[in-house]
């Protein structure tokens, strides 16, 4: 280690002035917005502290488990039509399946998670459903 070197730790980094926005440079995308409006209310965030706190939490409460195929049943949520949820063994409440769970399991029984992604929950779970007992059919 070079001793004529000294690192600073994220509390003694000199603070800067903030950071300056040019909106003369860069584009405008409607898609952005269109998006955030189409979230849930509780995906959408007007600050990065919210946001941060929002996926921080979410990290403080995942679990990760590896559960037989057979076991996993996949439902629309009636509350929220735009929403999976999938019953698992050990758990009393049905969990959201993740973004990458959601692809896991859209790969195990073949179908492609681009498409399914953007059929309605109840198309989407259907699917998901029947491909599950046809994977189970074929162990």
């Amino acid at each position: 280690m070079n001793m004529n070197m000294m690192t600073l730790s994220q509390s003694e980094q000199p603070l800067s002035g903030g950071f300056r926005v040019d909106v003369s440079r860069g584009q405008r995308i409607g898609r952005v917005s269109s998006e955030w409006f189409a979230r849930p209310d509780d995906e959408r965030y007007l600050n990065l502290p919210d946001l941060y706190e929002a996926v921080r939490g979410r990290a403080e409460r995942a679990q990760a488990r590896t559960v037989e195929s057979r076991a996993i049943r996949v439902e629309a949520n009636c509350e929220n039509s735009e929403r999976l949820a999938l019953t698992v063994p050990g758990r009393d409440e049905p969990v959201a399946p993740t973004h990458w769970s959601f692809g896991q399991l859209s790969t195990l029984v073949g179908a492609p998670t681009s498409y399914l992604r953007q059929l309605p929950a109840a198309l989407s779970a259907i699917n998901l459903q029947h491909g599950l007992l046809s994977h189970r059919a074929l162990s």
